[in-house]
């Protein structure tokens, strides 16, 4: 996700962590990626092998309607706290991480006292308040009657079409601004290279099969 690429910098140095956290971080990092993909793919595996069996497509623009394609599989409670605690997992990430990713940003471009360890005061006024805009507007946004299913689509499309132009700063300032002692070396290199690769460009070929109408 872009949004993460400006988080977790922005993060570590509110943190205060010095070079020694480095190795605990980049675990921590790796848990969570892998934790997070598993989980979607246990999530489209599960839909592809029972929602959407048999060629049907159901239509699937709320999150009632999600819930009631499940229910069939899973019963009507259970299909309903297991689509609720998952919309509610993703709401209180958007709420805390990627509105707070957003406002750092924001904070840095502008040059404002962003850290969370001060008191909220006038040096840093300005970042409290993007950060609160930025959940009041969310809450109009959900509150609207918009087609939120369709939101969610749109949204995963442009992180789709900024992704290459985030990751790709960041590869280059790898090897142009990082100190020479934290450098990717070696086969190392040419992995995570070979990885954006990949992800950069399928994240791009699938920006107009979602686009389309199905």
């Amino acid at each position: 996700m872009p949004w993460m690429i400006f988080y977790q910098p922005t993060a570590v140095v509110d943190k205060g962590l010095t070079v020694a956290a480095l190795p605990r971080e980049r675990r921590d990092t790796a848990f969570g990626a892998v934790l997070t993909q598993v989980i979607m793919i246990a999530v489209i595996v599960t839909l592809a092998a029972t929602v959407f069996t048999h060629g049907l497509r159901p239509t699937l623009n709320t999150v009632g309607d999600i819930a009631g394609a499940v229910t069939p599989f899973l019963g009507g409670m259970p299909a309903k706290v297991l689509i609720g605690a998952a919309v509610l997992g993703g709401a209180l990430v958007a709420a805390l991480v990627v509105s707070l990713a957003g406002s750092w940003g924001v904070a840095d471009v502008m040059g404002w006292k962003h850290s969370l360890n001060s008191r909220i005061d006038r040096t840093n006024g300005k970042f409290y308040t993007v950060y609160a805009l930025a959940h009041v507007l969310g809450a109009v946004v959900v509150l609207s009657a918009v087609d939120l299913v369709a939101l969610a689509v749109d949204v995963e499309v442009m992180n789709a079409v900024l992704l290459p132009i985030v990751l790709g700063f960041l590869l280059a300032l790898e090897v142009r601004a990082l100190p020479e002692e934290h450098r990717m070396r070696g086969v190392y290199r040419w992995i995570v290279w070979s990885l954006c690769g990949v992800v950069m460009a399928f994240g791009l070929y699938m920006v107009p099969v979602s686009l389309l109408p199905h």
